[in-house]
């Protein structure tokens, strides 16, 4: 339903020069906030993902567990 809204206003707005602008400027928008909310996903902040994994990133094990000895 929200996307059929969409294409009925967009389609109204496309009628007129002014629309047009309208629609270029909120492309350019949604663009601009699209491209930074993946820029910030890809940042792994002090409070992103799972701490657990992240502390333990290029530590060997204390143990080694492997099933083959020497």
């Amino acid at each position: 339903m929200k996307n059929f809204f969409k294409v009925v206003v967009v389609r109204w707005l496309s009628r007129t020069p002014l629309g047009l602008a309208l629609l270029g400027v909120g492309w350019l928008l949604g663009r601009r906030r699209k491209r930074r909310a993946q820029a910030d996903a890809a940042w792994s902040g002090p409070d992103s993902g799972n701490r657990r994994d992240r502390s333990r990133a290029g530590r060997k094990a204390a143990v080694n567990r492997s099933p083959v000895r020497r």
